[in-house]
Parts: C-alpha cells; structure tokens; sequence
C-alpha cells in the first residue's frame, strides 16, 4: 500500500551516496523533499536535480532539506553528485525497499515493452514527518521544480 498525503513516514530512509544511513530524525525541525526519480545522468533526472540545486538557496531559505532516491548504486550516485555539484544526499535504493514503501516502483511501458521503474514523485513531508504534498509522476516539471515545490497548492 503506497503512502498517502497524511501518512507518517518510515524514520530510516535508506543509505546514501557515502554510506550514511539517512533517518528522517536527521531533518528535525524541517520540511523534507524526498525526491524519487529513475536514472542518474539521464535528461529528465539530470534537469530536475540541477533544478532542485540552483534553487537550494532557497529551498533551505524556506525551511526545506531535500533528499534524491533512485535504484542507481552509491558509486553512480557519487559521480552524479559530483558532476552535477548537488549539495544533497542522494540515497541508493537498489532493492527499491524505499520505492515501494512510497509506491513509486511500479509497471511502467516504453516502446511496447513493460517494465518495473521508478514513477518520478516528490513527497513534500512536515516537520512532524507526516506527508502533506505529492507531486505525481505526470505533474513533475523537471526543469522548474524548485520553483513547483516553493509555490503550495
């Protein structure tokens, strides 16, 4: 059963790029963008972390930490993160515990095949650790979502 806006979510998130667990204890007193999304270094993902990057400044200016998840290893993770300079965690998923908890492991289709990937969605979770937004797969834009998470519903 995939989380819900309302629902708490799991105090351990999962492993990230250097081999820190990652607890959702660590962003106390903040608001938290739990980022899911499929691929490091591809078109979609790359513009959507360098989004969340050049509007860090004032994520954090608003009260928020963010976090990425992706199946992809800590190693792609370090070099992702290098290449692209991001000043946060990301987490290395790759037995998609974390995905499916959230639900955004799921069927997907390309070019007539079907799959199992990662439906890109932001969880915008409350100081309390309750979610309280989810910005679904077909709502994310990739090269502004900063600026989506910043403007509320």
């Amino acid at each position: 059963m995939a989380l819900q806006v309302g629902d708490k979510v799991p105090e351990i998130l999962g492993i990230d790029e250097t081999g820190k667990e990652i607890k959702l204890s660590d962003f106390k007193g903040k608001k938290l963008v739990l980022y899911f999304y499929p691929k490091d270094n591809t078109s979609g993902c790359t513009a959507e972390a360098c989004s969340l990057r050049d509007g860090y400044e004032n994520l954090q200016a608003a009260g928020y930490a963010v976090v990425g998840v992706s199946k992809d290893s800590a190693k792609s993770h370090q070099n992702f993160k290098n290449k692209h300079e991001l000043p946060f965690p990301l987490i290395a998923d790759t037995e998609t515990t974390l995905q499916q908890e959230f639900g955004v492991w799921a069927e997907k289709k390309m070019c007539g095949r079907t799959y199992m990937g990662t439906l890109r969605t932001t969880f915008i979770i409350n100081e309390d650790g309750v979610i309280e937004r989810i910005i679904g797969p077909k709502e994310v834009k990739t090269k502004d979502h900063a600026n989506q998470i910043l403007i509320t519903k």
